[in-house]
């Protein structure tokens, strides 16, 4: 029996600080709901863990940018819409200058209608989506991943000559102007045919694109979750246990303290 050195107390010490450390590393996770508190806890899993999330950051700009094509998009087949409208009546009026019935006094009213018609084409040809115009026939990159990648959405050009041959030149004044309009207007609507299905085609492309960009954040954050989130019933569990051994330790740590005293019985 000795008095200077307590052995015992040393080693309950020890035992009690490593469960205490334990409760606490215990106790950080469970606040935080995290099992990686600290770098050293999984240091593969943290640096796993960081790519993932700024996977996940770029994913989710990369979706708004799809987002937002897919809204240039639609406000673009949204004028086009009208635009086919017009030249729907436009060709309606270059037939009807042609009735023989008609004097050019006649075709001068059809004439106004058109003319009106087309200023409304050419007016939509200078629209702009926040500031980035709609009808310039400039193709655009899209980013649709998180690595930068484009894809190339074909613009749509109302200046182009088979448009402007009816907004700048065409009249219904007369039955031979009406002929050569009607040819003129045919012709639009032939090229609009086409740039509207060049329209459905991009956001067809653009709506695949957002969708799995949507799914692949999803699985991504999953990814993340797996390696960096606490399993809170688990963690509960062994915060319980910790929480047992601090205690015992505390009262063994007691115990060992007081054990020197029986020496003093020796004494007496």
């Amino acid at each position: 029996m000795v008095i200077n050195t307590n052995s015992s107390a040393l080693t309950s010490a020890r035992f009690l600080g490593e469960s205490s450390a334990l409760l606490a590393k215990s106790l950080a996770r469970l606040s935080s709901g995290s099992k990686i508190v600290s770098a050293e806890d999984d240091v593969a899993g943290q640096a796993v863990a960081i790519r993932l999330d700024a996977q996940v950051r770029r994913t989710e700009a990369a979706n708004t940018n799809v987002g937002n094509a897919i809204s240039f998009n639609q406000t673009q087949d949204g004028f086009l819409q009208k635009v086919q409208k017009a030249l729907d009546r436009m060709s309606e009026l270059a037939v009807l200058a042609q009735d023989i019935t008609k004097v050019d006094a006649d075709r001068s009213l059809y004439n106004s209608e058109f003319s009106t018609l087309a200023a409304y084409i050419t007016d939509v040809a200078s629209k702009s989506f926040n500031g980035v115009s709609l009808f310039d026939g400039t193709t655009r990159g899209v980013t649709i991943d998180s690595d930068g990648t484009s894809f190339s959405m074909s613009g749509i050009n109302l200046g182009a000559s088979t448009y402007t041959s009816v907004t700048s030149s065409s009249t219904v004044s007369t039955t031979t102007a009406a002929a050569s309009a009607l040819t003129a207007v045919k012709n639009a609507i032939t090229q609009l045919a086409t740039d509207r299905a060049t329209l459905g085609a991009s956001r067809a492309r653009l709506n695949y694109t957002n969708e799995q960009l949507t799914v692949l954040r999803d699985n991504l954050v999953a990814s993340a979750s797996r390696i960096k989130d606490v399993d809170v019933a688990e963690e509960s569990s062994q915060f319980a246990r910790y929480n047992i051994l601090v205690q015992a330790g505390t009262a063994m740590l007691a115990q060992a303290n007081a054990s020197p005293q029986s020496a003093l019985r020796l004494l007496s």
